[in-house]
């Protein structure tokens, strides 16, 4: 069946194209928090001497000697605040980006003396880059295989979970049958703004990420513990992180300041409620209703807000300047999209705009 059959009057009201540019809502970049962190601007200043960082070493008495102290006291403070994870006695090493951390963990937890690769799998939908971040390199001790809930071969494997998922922020555990499996958890999303706290984490290997905490891309990809160590990490970038991580913990203790978590929950509900709202009234499109679950954070109950959500076609949106994410990449064969909600508010309300103009209806069977 082609677009046209599917979608024969999905074409704007008045009969006229939209001439502006593409509006880019296919990945996770968080820049909606923007407007708060203009708001503290120089609580966020560091100053940084001739003689800082002079050495490779940040403290080598630390598993991850490269990690600096002020760094690790400021992620294990804001864990504690927020309650997601539990840090006593494990350990911390920080990585460039996300990918970098997962492919570094794969690498740990690869059997050496295999004849072939150890099996990769995470449940769809599956975050879209695990598949690349596992095959990249080529590497011979580990291979991607596939959907968790399908995978049915013996022997040891590993499992990426994403807790909440990716894409519905569903928490998840593991459903691979069988005691040889290596768990991974990617928490990236396990934050009191996009989904209720309702117990500290404490898993072997854990994986946090500070961009999708705090909307800032530097270093401070975190793990709980890894049996191998990953270098490059600018110190410098881990010093902002780590003033950063004050600004967010003091935050949510002191009354004098705005509340990171409550500013950035607050704009969250506000931005699905908008979306609700356009999305009512037309039959092209469908939202997942979420169950307020209580959160030890917020000490109330609340809706889980995802930072992204599942729309129904992909050519349509495309077809009004609306770049999405298609589940071919997410392991599963529906028709449906994602849709970022962690744009800047001028992208966001652009994309509210561009949803009301599409008008029909459609044959969800």
């Amino acid at each position: 069946m082609s677009g046209t059959d599917l979608f024969p009057s999905a074409i704007p009201e008045n009969g006229t194209r939209d001439t502006s540019p593409t509006i880019v809502l296919n990945n996770g970049d968080p820049t909606m928090y923007d407007s708060y962190w203009r708001q503290m601007r120089n609580k966020c200043n560091i100053t940084l001497n001739g003689n800082d960082s002079l050495s490779y070493f940040a403290n080598g008495k630390s598993l991850c000697w490269l990690l600096e102290s002020k760094l690790e006291e400021l992620i294990k403070r804001l864990h504690n605040i927020v309650g997601n994870a539990i840090m006593d006695k494990n350990y911390i090493v920080v990585g460039t980006g996300s990918s970098q951390v997962v492919q570094v963990a794969l690498y740990a937890l690869s059997p050496s003396d295999q004849l072939e690769p150890i099996s990769v799998v995470s449940a769809s939908p599956f975050y879209s880059s695990y598949l690349d971040m596992t095959d990249f390199v080529r590497s011979k001790i580990h291979k991607w295989a596939g959907d968790a809930k399908t995978f049915e071969k013996d022997g040891p494997y590993i499992k990426l979970i994403t807790s909440p998922n990716n894409l519905d922020r569903i928490i998840r555990e593991p459903v691979v049958n069988g005691d040889q499996g290596k768990l991974i958890y990617d928490l990236y999303y396990y934050c009191p703004q996009y989904t209720s706290i309702n117990s500290p984490a404490n898993h072997d290997v854990m994986v946090f990420t500070i961009s999708k905490c705090t909307s800032h891309e530097v270093a401070g990809k975190m793990t709980k513990f890894m049996e191998i160590s990953t270098i490059g990490v600018s110190k410098e970038a881990q010093l902002r992180a780590a003033k950063i991580l004050e600004v967010v913990s003091d935050s949510c203790l002191d009354f004098t300041l705005e509340n990171f978590f409550q500013y950035s929950r607050s704009l969250m509900t506000d931005r699905w409620q908008r979306l609700r709202q356009v999305v009512t009234d037309n039959d092209l499109f469908f939202i997942q209703n979420y169950s307020p679950q209580y959160c030890i954070f917020i000490k109330d109950l609340c809706v889980s807000h995802p930072g992204g959500e599942e729309e129904d076609y992909e050519k349509l949106p495309k077809e009004h300047k609306i770049q999405t994410r298609s589940d071919k990449r997410l392991g599963t064969h529906s028709r449906k999209v994602r849709i970022s909600m962690l744009s800047r508010d001028e992208y966001f309300n652009i994309f509210l705009k561009r949803l009301m103009t599409i008008k029909g209806s459609i044959n969800r069977k």
